[in-house]
């Protein structure tokens, strides 16, 4: 699989861009790689150009969005449409550019058309696509615990959604039938001329009797009322990849709400909330474990059982455990989302076991007495080597 291109690169800039230089470097390039303006050109070429416009837009749509910029910062394209398509695919590089270019024209209703159409005819001899209706993109929130996030998980979900009307199959006509728009003749877009100081301008815009379909229909659908959709429900089943982060977006393809008079549909996306586990916590890819030993447990040392992600694990205490001790136990933690596999294998976190001691305040006068006569004890004082250690420790703490 090729690899993809950096964004930033693409674009021509510096990560630290802002959002004016982000929107400034794509409005440059897309103009420039915009396909109507390779129509004369060999297939080769305009081929090319079509792809450098998608790329640009693509780049375009994730560096302009705080979100979607913070994941590709964080992860890389992994972030994006790892295993599930984080974001990814339900743009369209036309429509992005016409939400950018919408407002420029050369001073009549032609829009984004004007913006080529008076300057050597850019497009302006092609044929005019007629315009595709998306649905409306859905977003759900979904709670997923931490084995569910370290193993991986499947969920089926009923979306209430918009769906294609069954009565009219999604064309919005009662029997089917429709009429050629008499404003547009059938085209869908109205074609306008004008003199101007460049000399004889033409602009097209899209028909507004028929919002660019090229039918009227006779008889809409009693069901639908001519939309071609209506309000219904559909099980979604989601893989969620294992290593999951809280905030993440799963991007489902087409199973957003169904597009009107037959249009494609939107998008499903999936937002990751992460449920607070018990006794573990996540720190990246790593699990830590907070385990508070008593005094003689740290002293004498012993074995105890630690949860883990998979059930209990047996770790050993080593006599003189200080507190601030931390254990590692190798792979028990968390698969990493962004660096997948390295040497073959699967890259994993680790569970760090923090050991804290427990010092009791309340003791019987017995136990006093127990204490007093270990307090002048050459093994309960610190030596030089020992304050050392700690004071490390300590300076540790405050430098990560």
């Amino acid at each position: 699989m090729a690899t993809k291109k950096d964004f930033y690169e693409i674009l021509g800039i510096q990560k630290n861009a802002s959002p004016e230089e982000i929107k400034k470097a794509y409005k440059k390039l897309a103009v420039k790689w915009h396909p109507d303006r390779w129509g004369d050109k060999s297939e080769a070429e305009q081929k090319t150009a079509e792809e450098n416009f998608k790329e640009v837009a693509e780049a375009y749509e994730v560096l302009s969005d705080p979100n979607k910029r913070q994941r590709y910062d964080q992860f890389g394209h992994e972030g994006l449409n790892g295993a599930g398509g984080f974001g990814g695919g339900g743009f369209n590089a036309e429509d992005l550019f016409r939400d950018i270019f919408g407002s420029f024209h050369a001073g009549g209703g032609g829009g984004f058309d004007d913006f080529f159409s008076g300057f050597g005819g850019f497009g302006g001899g092609g044929t005019r696509q007629k315009p595709v209706y998306k649905g409306n993109d859905l977003r759900r929130r979904v709670e997923l615990d931490l084995s569910e996030i370290v193993h991986g998980t499947t969920k089926k979900f009923k979306i209430k959604k918009d769906v294609q009307c069954t009565h009219c199959h999604g064309n919005g006509s009662e029997d089917g039938k429709t009429e050629t728009c008499s404003q547009c003749s059938g085209t869908g877009y109205i074609t306008t001329r004008r003199q101007s100081i460049l000399g004889m301008m033409q602009s097209q815009s899209v028909c507004p009797k028929c919002q660019g379909m090229g039918q009227i229909i006779k008889n809409k659908c009693r069901t639908c009322g001519g939309d071609g959709v209506v309000q219904g429900e559909e099980v979604v089943e989601v893989k969620f990849p294992a290593g999951m982060a809280d905030g993440m977006a799963l991007n489902v393809e087409g199973k957003g709400n169904a597009g009107p008079h037959g249009g494609i549909n939107g998008d499903l996306q999936i937002v990751v909330k992460e449920k607070e586990h018990p006794e573990l916590v996540r720190d990246g890819i790593n699990i830590v474990y907070n385990l508070l030993l008593t005094v003689p447990q740290a002293i004498l040392g012993c074995q105890l059982e630690v949860p883990t992600i998979d059930g209990k694990a047996k770790i050993t205490i080593e006599p003189g455990t200080q507190p601030g001790t931390v254990l590692r136990l190798r792979g028990k933690g968390i698969p990493s989302l962004n660096t997948g596999y390295r040497y073959g294998q699967s890259v994993c976190g680790d569970e760090l076991i923090n050991i804290s001691i427990f010092v009791p305040k309340n003791l019987s006068k017995e136990e006093k007495e127990i204490i007093k006569k270990l307090e002048n004890a050459d093994s309960f004082k610190a030596n030089d080597s020992d304050k050392k250690s700690i004071f490390q420790r300590f300076k540790a703490m405050f430098t990560k």
